[in-house]
């Protein structure tokens, strides 16, 4: 009974940080989420999750990443960035948090994107302005989108549990 209590905490803390996540992009998002069905799994059971759950989930996140991955090529291409600069700033993506964790999620893609955009060959004015459009990512509706398909995974997983 103690360990099914400890796991719907942090069960519960898991939902939290994801959706806080979806404001503050230093928390990680979908991938608490995430974690949250598996610390379920293991504390409680995975009996309710068959591999319709996992998949569908399993696309939301990856949905999720590819959105983030479109919504910052689109801010590196609307400053004039060149091919070279939206992988860079996808790298720094990636990379950044696990690099700088508090802000790597905001420094990684600036980097990225001004290191490839002077590999392109632009000048280091040029190239800081490109950044800036990695880093300047449309806010709200990048947030809203968020905010709707983690709360769809959290629901999903509740609607399993009860039916």
């Amino acid at each position: 009974m103690w360990l099914e209590i400890l796991a719907w905490v942090i069960v519960i803390a898991l939902f939290a940080i994801g959706m806080a996540g979806a404001v503050y992009p230093i928390l990680p998002g979908a991938l608490a989420i995430y974690a949250a069905f598996f610390v379920y799994g293991l504390m409680v059971s995975f009996e309710p999750f068959g591999w319709v759950f996992w998949t569908i989930q399993t696309l939301i996140v990856a949905v999720l990443f590819l959105a983030d991955y479109a919504v910052n090529a689109w801010g590196v291409k609307r400053y004039g960035g060149s091919r070279a600069s939206v992988i860079g700033s996808t790298i720094g993506a990636i990379a950044g948090p696990f690099v700088i964790p508090a802000f790597g999620l905001v420094i990684g893609p600036f980097l990225g994107a001004v290191i490839g955009e002077m590999m392109a060959g632009s000048d280091l004015k040029r190239a800081v302005e490109v950044g800036w459009g990695s880093a300047r990512r449309p806010f709200l509706p990048r947030v809203v989108v968020k905010i709707v398909l983690q709360a769809a995974m959290i629901v999903l997983f509740l609607l399993w549990l009860i039916f």
